[in-house]
């Protein structure tokens, strides 16, 4: 029966009540019913699984498709039984049946009910089913999530590489192939692996309008920076992607905290929590789930208003498929990356024990989402560009819905750079990758340099006036502008287009963000901080320091009794105008607060007033009290006079991380008394000495008391009376 001859239109209104195919999806149909071998690459969302549904319905037999994710099918099937036919239209063989479930299977595919029959590739290789499936009349096979047979994309498994060979055992069935993520590298990869050349490609726009793009430096604040950000989208449904359970854990614990209605997802946390945690979201009586990337496959909520990621993603394919949970109603859709150099050094150090080939593949990858994450162009035309789509960003759908787009970086002159990049790779005959070639400029050396004898040409080191990173910059937006390419099949070696030898002959002029520092001190939380002293509001830290001295000197104390340094910056940071927002202040905590809060509290109040300071009253990040039970323990048997090698020993940690939790109790405003273990350790005219000193130095450091005393005391004797001297003079 040719596809002409169908009503598609009409099956599709039987089937599945629409009216309308969506984009592509009738000429996929169309292909897939003629019997040809169809590939498919559309972005998450588009509408993929139409593509085979409709036709295997409509066929003669029955389709399998081939797909590695459980929940996934179960999905599938369920929807594909709620359109009121028989139960036995669609199935699933997998692992999970028992064997009276599989004769009812076999039963339903021998009478011609089933028509879509879901398979993990494990179950495939199994002789058994082979056997029985090469004696039934199978319409096509479909394999979903393609890109999972190569080894370029970001979710390969080995077990789909076999997938050819068993097909074709199967006798001479038209193959589908469909993936939501596909760069050229990919999609080459996945048509030569299922052999079909020939097959009908359709490639659907990966353009996604109704996102916004943007990537923020991670800073030390990136959790109150997170608090901001989903307080402004109030009852909002979100997604927040960490790259560790732990940090999902952590992250979950201070939202909930912080008054935001969130729960954990990942692989750890058993079957029924992550069910439960998943259907919470879904039916809303829940706004955030904090997850690992073994969320969302096969999600389907259509208003998730923004995506995190706490932690750069490993490739681009999975940073759009993440980000693609966004918007899939057409809404709004914010997508926000958090970005620091550090991150990508830890994914690096993860995939040193991988053999050498996975290295290379992952390095690459990692590559591109460095230079996505760096870049100073259009966000959404570097995305395309990479799945092989061009884009206009000028006139495109979508064009101002980036940060750069929105807020351009100050743009400097790099022609000649230019030139001198595609001139190196030219004059080394092309058998570089880029780490070699930006060596090159810069003069420095490495053994591929010096296996090709690289470092004896005039041309070597031209680039030295320029740093590496500098370099690494121009050379991607070179890639990006089509100057120079990279070769598929050898990874990652860089040639000259016909665009960049034009470019050497006649060259135009080529506009370069000034490369933004990505640097971890730099703390960009605070919007108005000042870039000298990482104070938010420098006219109120000095009268804050005036007031402490005030103070101090009432009491009779040294300045760093009643707050410390930083104590002080963080309160110009959040202007706690309460004793409750001011026992939230880094290291301050209810008893100090109750003891000094008054007056500074008195103070910031006047000061906000009179400045009309709009005050960040979100910004007050409670901590999640996971180590408060720890401090809890500490205090109970520092009562009853336990030994503090006990307490640490008891608890797992060295003594060291005991004196660090006891200083952080008694700046805090906690009274701790350590009397009965000092005794023991120090006579009362050496405890004497040391109280005094604390008492007259302007200094707390334990390096200017080790320094003054000149060896007499060591650390831990120092750090003991210095717990003994705040706890009984501050609080």
């Amino acid at each position: 029966m040719s596809s002409n001859e169908i009503d598609l239109h009409k099956e599709l209104k039987k089937y599945f009540g629409f009216d309308q195919f969506k984009g592509l999806q009738e000429q996929v149909v169309r292909s897939i019913v003629s019997g040809k071998n169809t590939f498919v690459i559309m972005p998450t969302g588009g509408g993929k699984s139409l593509c085979y549904q409709l036709p295997a319905l409509i066929k003669e037999g029955t389709a399998i498709v081939v797909s590695p994710l459980i929940a996934l099918m179960k999905n599938q099937v369920d929807g594909l039984r709620s359109l009121g036919s028989e139960f036995g239209i669609a199935h699933v063989l997998n692992s999970s049946l028992n064997k009276t479930e599989i004769t009812q299977v076999k039963k339903d595919i021998s009478t011609g009910l089933t028509k879509l029959l879901y398979v993990a590739p494990e179950s495939l290789t199994k002789e058994e089913y082979i056997e029985f499936l090469r004696s039934e009349k199978i319409s096509f096979v479909a394999i979903d999530e393609a890109h999972c047979i190569s080894e370029w994309g970001h979710d390969f498994r080995p077990e789909y590489r076999n997938l050819r060979n068993i097909i074709k055992a199967l006798g001479d069935i038209p193959i589908i192939g469909l993936t939501a993520t596909a760069t050229p590298k990919v999609q080459e990869d996945i048509l030569k692996n299922l052999d079909m050349p020939d097959a009908n490609t359709f490639k659907a726009s990966f353009n996604r309008p109704n996102l916004f793009y943007e990537v923020r430096t991670k800073t030390k604040n990136v959790e109150a920076d997170i608090i901001r950000f989903i307080k402004q989208h109030k009852g909002k449904s979100g997604v927040i992607y960490c790259l560790s359970r732990k940090k999902v854990e952590e992250i979950a614990q201070v939202l909930q905290v912080n008054g935001i209605s969130a729960v954990p997802y990942h692989a750890g946390l058993d079957a029924k929590t992550r069910a439960k945690h998943q259907d919470m979201f879904l039916m809303e009586d829940v706004d955030v789930v904090v997850a690992t990337i073994a969320f969302g496959m096969g999600i389907d909520k259509p208003d998730v208003r923004f995506v995190i990621h706490h932690d750069i993603p490993k490739s681009l394919e999975s940073y759009y498929q993440e980000t693609g949970r966004a918007g899939r109603d057409g809404g709004e859709g914010h997508c926000l990356a958090y970005y620091s150099y550090k991150d990508v050094e830890k994914l690096e150090k993860f995939m040193a024990g991988k053999p050498v080939a996975e290295q290379e593949v992952g390095f690459a990858l990692l590559h591109e989402v460095v230079a996505y994450a760096e870049t100073a162009m259009s966000r959404r035309k570097f995305l395309l560009h990479y799945f092989g789509e061009e884009f206009d960003s000028e006139t495109g759908e979508g064009a101002d819905m980036d940060d750069n787009v929105r807020n351009p970086k100050p743009q400097v002159e790099a022609k000649d750079q230019v030139v001198k990049l595609l001139e190196v790779i030219k004059e080394t005959k092309s058998i570089y990758k880029s780490k070699e070639i930006v060596f090159t400029l810069i003069g420095k050396v490495n053994a591929v340099i010096k296996a090709h004898r690289t470092d004896g040409q005039k041309f070597f080191g031209i680039g030295k006036d320029h740093d590496e990173r500098y370099w690494m910059a121009v050379l991607r937006l070179a890639l990006v502008d089509g100057l120079i390419s990279k070769d598929i099949e050898s990874y990652g070696i860089l040639k000259v287009t016909d665009k960049g030898l034009d470019f050497i002959k006649n060259p135009s002029s080529f506009m370069m963000a000034e490369d933004h520092e990505y640097s971890e001190s730099e703390d960009e939380t605070i919007v108005t901080a000042s870039k000298s002293t990482g104070v938010a509001d420098e006219a109120l830290m000095s009268m804050l320091i005036d007031l402490r001295k005030k103070v101090a000197k009432k009491e009779g104390v040294p300045p760093y009794v009643v707050f410390q340094e930083f104590s002080l910056e963080d309160m110009a940071l959040k202007y706690p105008i309460s004793i409750e927002e001011m026992s939230n202040v880094q290291g301050v905590g209810e008893g100090k607060a109750k003891k000094y809060g008054k007056e500074f509290v008195a103070l910031i109040a006047r000061y906000v007033e009179d400045n009309d300071i709009m005050r960040p009253d979100d910004l007050v990040v409670k901590s999640t009290g996971a180590n408060s039970a720890l401090k809890l323990y500490i205090i109970q048997n520092i009562d009853r006079k336990l030994p503090l090698e006990d307490i640490a020993k008891a608890k797992g940690i060295d003594m060291d991380a005991l004196l660090k939790e006891m200083e952080q109790i008694v700046y805090s405003g906690t009274k701790l008394n350590i009397k009965y273990w000092v005794d023991d350790i120090l006579d009362e005219d050496q405890q004497e000495e040391i109280y005094d000193y604390f008492m007259e130095s302007q200094s707390d450091k334990i390096q200017d008391a080790l320094d003054e005393f000149d060896g007499e005391y060591d650390t831990e004797e120092l750090r003991l009376m210095r717990i003994k001297f705040i706890s009984e003079v501050a609080n």
